[in-house]
């Protein structure tokens, strides 16, 4: 006995502790994410809004370059003033010296896995024998009146060391003179190069990250000088630029900016194109395919500059070739009339002049309807066979048909799905301001996000990539060793298109569709698009701002999807199916012999049947009784009684619902991928008929692995399906259906002789 106790306390004691465990591990999930998020203050407040004492830097640029079309060099000098809005003195500057990645040994290419792999492509062959040197060759720092300044260059950053600290007001005005080589984008892949055409002798340069520039300096990480290794973008501060670019006469350019000296580079019919494309229902050609394979096919003599102003950009960046063709419409935004712009080789007709300026309005409109009004004058597609990269006002592009002019289906949407994705990068990163050294889902997530709802309303059944639940099941039902947070500093992410671009898009498209709704999803998410653009927001302010403009709780979505790796796998493990007591003791015997009938037999009872030939009672039926005609069926009086007097002290309400008969279902959850998300469950009536019930993901608040849930039905239910829209991401289909759906696959059958 004293045994038996013992076990029996222990048993409490183990449940009682596994109660505890479940209740600890559910509220780690759902718990808020205070100690994760950075304590609000005067800079970034609670609210996810910028704080009443918010401030940001600027830095203003007035940049000469020379392309030499002869060595593939880009020379260049700039004036940099820089204003320091902070309350901060400073002793030093920090500059970005991007295209130092590309110099020889640098950690870029030294930290690079390699392993030989029998099915390598040229490029990555190639890269093995890769002697180029790309980095920036500094020649000059120089303060305002030439005096030499004492600088510092660590890799990718440099470091001007000032004679005296700037302090808060301040501006500082510094020159810096530099030249590189500028690398050939085919063979390395990059997101700045050029293109060399051996059938016409000519070059086009898709040229970006050209020019040292400021670092940004903030409220929250101080300088932001991490070293640039290839994947984690840029972080940069706004300014007014202008941008001078000297290439060979016949040369065609476009960049970041409106063009100011359209007179002294464009022909009068050039200039009246332009003003005929603003109001035109389809793009107008500037520069047409016969005029520009007029300019490829001679090299004038001399040299020719075109000026660009851009106001209030992190950036710039151009294009600039013989071989441009170049059409244009204008889109209108209130009083403000904007020009879409692309700019290609003869090489891309039959592709680009279809899709090219239309893909860039329509992403123009669409982007506009869910943040704000597109608020730069010009936006533009520059076509580069080896990239897609994003810059303001301009981005690059691949996709070319083949030779003949033909292209495939894959080709002709894997182009218009770049050039959306590159020009809504306007509004994600390049306005609202987020730091992509640190963060790539805060620039490529939200962006991939909208590129999908941009697609969804290009074309019905756009084959789109990214944004619908069910088309990340792979990823996060993978292998856990290849997937990290999306929460992971850009330079560690592991399979960077899945985090940084597939996942935290559809996080977005869930919160829309499922947690939050449209309604509320599109308010909070254009409050935070509003709120930072032109500014510098960090991860919280997002989720700050979600819940602030929604009154939606999200922490336990941020902790799950953002902070974690778990995926989502939820099981419909059991199904029980009740009735109410009758207490009409006849119907409820019949119902059980029904019920009985359809039970297995025991094997025992079976085989005894012709084992045993006779019983006792068989051979002396005189020894039988009124108990050897016993009915288990049968009931007595007394069970009569006693089912009367329980049914006359129901109250009328409860005599009211067990006249109805309703259907009572247990249904027994599992949470078996970790990730806590809403019940969606389908219920498909016998009769043919179904409906949807939706439970909040809250119903896992204290037990995060198991929930049960009882549903009350006038109607049988035939099935029960989780999920039943795809909008969870549930990767796991099969333990979504009761009764069990197989989902049909093959196998090959294979003679070792093949």
């Amino acid at each position: 006995m004293l045994k038996r106790s013992l076990l029996a306390i222990l048993s409490l004691f183990l449940l009682a502790q596994y109660g505890w465990a479940q209740e600890e591990r559910a509220h780690e999930k759902f718990k808020q994410l205070y100690e994760e998020l950075p304590t609000p203050n005067q800079y970034h407040n609670a609210a996810g809004a910028p704080g009443h004492q918010y401030w940001q830097q600027r830095a203003d640029y007035n940049i000469q370059v020379r392309l030499d079309d002869e060595k593939q060099r880009i020379y260049g000098k700039e004036r940099i003033a820089y204003y320091n809005n902070s309350p901060d003195e400073l002793s030093y500057l920090w500059l970005q010296l991007d295209q130092n990645v590309r110099a020889k040994g640098s950690d870029a290419q030294i930290t690079e896995s390699q392993k030989l792999d029998p099915q390598m492509y040229s490029y990555q062959v190639m890269e093995l024998f890769n002697d180029f040197d790309g980095g920036f060759k500094i020649e000059q720092v120089s303060g305002k009146k030439g005096e030499t300044l004492k600088y510092t260059i660590n890799k990718t950053m440099m470091r001007i060391d000032l004679d005296r600290p700037l302090k808060p007001g301040e501006k500082f005005e510094f020159d810096v003179k530099w030249w590189y080589n500028i690398n050939d984008g085919i063979k390395t892949r990059a997101r700045s190069g050029y293109e060399y055409f051996p059938e016409d002798d000519n070059y086009m340069y898709n040229i970006a990250q050209f020019y040292p520039r400021m670092c940004a300096y903030n409220a929250v990480d101080g300088w932001q000088n991490k070293q640039f290794l290839g994947r984690g973008e840029f972080t940069l501060s706004f300014g007014n630029f202008n941008l001078e670019i000297t290439v060979p006469k016949n040369f065609i350019v476009g960049a970041t900016g409106v063009l100011q000296n359209s007179k002294d580079v464009l022909s009068k019919t050039q200039r009246e194109r332009i003003e005929k494309a603003r109001t035109a229902k389809d793009p107008v050609f500037i520069i047409t395919e016969e005029e520009a394979k007029a300019n490829e096919s001679k090299k004038g003599e001399g040299s020719q500059t075109w000026r660009f102003y851009a106001s209030n950009v992190r950036d710039v960046a151009f294009v600039a070739s013989r071989k441009l063709i170049w059409d244009a419409q204008g889109v209108q935004f209130g009083d403000r009339n904007v020009l879409a712009i692309s700019y290609y080789p003869k090489e891309c007709m039959g592709l680009w002049d279809k899709y090219s300026t239309r893909a860039v309005v329509h992403t123009l409109k669409t982007y506009s309807k869910y943040t704000f009004d597109y608020p730069y004058p010009v936006a533009i597609s520059s076509h580069a066979n080896f990239t897609g990269m994003e810059y303001p006002m301009i981005c690059f592009n691949y996709g070319r048909p083949r030779p003949d002019g033909t292209y495939s289906e894959r080709l002709k949407y894997g182009m218009i799905g770049v050039i959306i994705h590159e020009i809504g990068h306007n509004y994600f990163p390049m306005i609202v301001n987020s730091d992509e050294r640190q963060w790539t889902w805060m620039d490529e997530g939200l962006n991939t996000f909208l590129q999908y709802l941009t697609e969804v309303e290009w074309e019905r059944d756009y084959p789109t990539r990214r944004g619908p639940a069910y088309k990340i099941t792979d990823y996060m039902g993978g292998d856990k060793n290849g997937i990290v947070p999306i929460m992971t500093n850009s330079e560690s992410i592991l399979q960077f298109g899945n985090n940084a671009y597939g996942k935290p898009a559809t996080a977005l498209n869930i919160l829309r569709e499922t947690i939050m709704g449209r309604e509320l999803f599109d308010h909070a998410f254009k409050e935070y698009a509003n709120r930072w653009k032109f500014k510098h927001p960090t991860p919280a302010d997002f989720f700050r701002t979600m819940e602030d403009a929604s009154g939606v709780d999200l922490d336990w979505f941020w902790r799950g999807w953002f902070y974690g790796t778990d995926h989502v796998d939820i099981s419909l493990d059991e199904i029980k199916h009740y009735h109410l007591n009758t207490f009409n003791p006849e119907q409820e015997m019949s119902m059980q012999k029904i019920w009985d009938a359809d039970d297995p037999t025991y094997i025992g009872d079976i085989r005894n049947k012709e084992s045993v030939k006779e019983t006792v009672m068989e051979r002396y039926p005189d020894l039988r009784d009124k108990y050897n005609d016993r009915d288990k069926y049968r009931v007595d009086e007394e069970t009569q009684r006693n089912s009367l007097f329980a049914y006359q002290n129901l109250s009328a309400e409860e005599k009211e619902v067990l006249a109805k008969d309703y259907n009572y279902y247990q249904v027994d959850f599992k949470n078996v991928g970790g990730l806590v998300m809403p019940i969606i469950i389908e219920l498909k009536y016998v009769d043919g008929s179904s409906e949807v019930r939706y439970i909040p993901a809250e119903v896992w608040r204290y037990n995060s692995d198991k929930v049960s849930k009882v549903f009350v039905t006038e109607k049988e239910i035939k099935e029960f399906i989780l999920d039943p829209y795809l909008e969870t991401a549930d990767v796991e289909r099969e333990n979504n259906y009761f009764p069990r759906r197989r989902k049909p696959t093959r196998f090959e059958m294979f003679s070792p002789r093949q």
